[in-house]
């Protein structure tokens, strides 16, 4: 079975314009797909009609153009795992076609994207919240699914959408994770191997620390670079670096 890869934002809203009488899912991602991300692409079809997935790595989201550059592409071994999937449709812009303006216009939150991954990382979440509503204008989605590694992530999404009025459900998943715990993301590609043996115990000090300040010693002690550990929402947040690469987890309390 083939899939159709759309290259431009008029293309997909011609063939949204299609499929004007059905749920539409829409999985926005950077690629690099993992098990986390085909969890979130298969509960779409499975509660919609039509699937759609975007690969598109963001450039206004990163603040360091050394962590952009090395963000993991593939996008033809992509295209197989969704094909297998039988994915509907995926669209995978260039830049110049999801930024004709040269990013002159932008979306801010000027509350919750100033916590947690926005207090280290000047304008992170405007390049989200941007990309995200671009996307979301161009797909029309019914649904949109979103993990739950991204929480803080995730909760400014689906308050973007009420905020604005927009017809779409934001639906949020459990995080994905190995079977060691250690939640799926694409940067861990770029951990080596003595690294991935290390970084499951992240998540396993993030859940069992009885506070936080027990919770930075430990992984202080292990070896990991702690970026910011807090709880708010009723969930106890973190971010590390191991080997320079940044992860980032959430558990409920």
């Amino acid at each position: 079975m083939s899939i159709d890869l759309f290259r431009s934002p008029t293309e997909v809203k011609q063939w949204r314009y299609r499929q004007k009488d059905l749920s539409v899912g829409f999985v926005p991602t950077m690629g690099a797909l993992h098990e986390g991300h085909l969890s979130l692409v298969e509960r779409s079809m499975r509660e919609n009609d039509k699937t759609v997935v975007s690969i598109f790595v963001n450039p206004t989201q990163f603040n360091d153009p050394k962590d952009l550059k090395a963000y993991p592409t593939q996008l033809e071994t992509d295209l197989e795992l969704l094909k297998a999937l039988e994915v509907d449709l995926v669209f995978s812009p260039e830049e110049k076609d999801v930024y004709p303006d040269s990013y002159r216009f932008k979306l801010s939150e000027n509350q919750d994207s100033k916590l947690l991954c926005g207090a280290d990382r000047e304008g992170h979440f405007d390049g989200v919240l941007t990309v995200v509503m671009k996307l979301f204008h161009i797909v029309n989605p019914t649904h949109a699914y979103f993990g739950e590694k991204d929480y803080q992530q995730l909760s400014l999404i689906s308050d973007m959408a009420k905020a604005f009025f927009m017809d779409v459900k934001v639906v949020g998943c459990p995080t994905f994770r190995s079977r060691e715990g250690l939640a799926l993301s694409s940067r861990n590609e770029r951990l080596s191997t003595q690294a991935r043996a290390k970084a499951p115990n992240f998540a396993k000090i993030l859940q069992s620390a009885p506070s936080i300040d027990e919770a930075r010693a430990e992984l202080d002690a292990q070896g990991f670079e702690v970026v910011y550990l807090d709880q708010l929402w009723n969930r106890r947040f973190g971010a590390v670096k191991l080997e320079d690469v940044r992860l980032i987890d959430n558990v409920a309390l």
